[in-house]
């Protein structure tokens, strides 16, 4: 799908095709389809930035809370979104040894405990051993701090999970700008 054919969906199809890139959050499309026209991507990407980033604080931890547990229940349930459970999947978080699953529980259970959160990363960035490590090093931060880092991975993961949906006609393949960092 182009850019152009995204600005041309009514707010219910923008919705049905964009709801999902925030985790069980269609509310960021349905703010972000106000602003079309959107002439790329990363504009495109810029009105969801934008419909969180506006959004009341309580709105966007519930963001951040709408996400699974890395390796958790609903991954050994297999109650995953697709979207989730093929970003896990990518980092073999569905083939984890015994010993692993019980380091992302223990790490899970921490991070919960002194966050109210789960823990958020863009897992298509990372492996299982830089997932623990970064999970580790963030139970240095402030609350504050974390909910700054969940938003800035929910920003990532949604943009490579846009990415997946949209073609930019504005970047060169290969131009290495289609890996864009936040």
């Amino acid at each position: 799908m182009s850019v152009d054919e995204v600005n041309r969906l009514s707010e219910d199809e923008f919705v049905a095709r964009f709801g999902t890139l925030f985790e069980h959050s269609p509310w960021v499309a349905e703010v972000a389809w106000h602003e079309r026209p959107f002439a790329s991507i990363s504009d495109l990407h810029g009105a969801f930035l934008g419909a969180v980033r506006d959004a009341p604080a309580e709105r966007r931890v519930a963001l951040i809370r709408a996400h699974p547990d890395l390796a958790g229940k609903a991954a050994l349930a297999g109650d995953l979104t697709p979207e989730s459970a093929s970003e896990q999947s990518s980092a073999g978080l569905d083939r984890l040894s015994p010993e692993e699953y019980e380091r992302f529980h223990r790490l899970n259970e921490a991070y919960r405990e002194k966050f109210s959160l789960p823990f958020v990363i863009c897992v298509r960035d990372h492996t299982k051993e830089s997932i623990f490590t970064a999970a580790e090093a963030r139970l240095d931060h402030t609350r504050s701090e974390e909910i700054e880092a969940a938003l800035h991975e929910i920003f990532r993961i949604t943009y490579l999970r846009l990415r997946d949906l949209v073609e930019d006609d504005d970047v060169p393949e290969g131009s290495g700008r289609e890996t864009k960092r936040f």
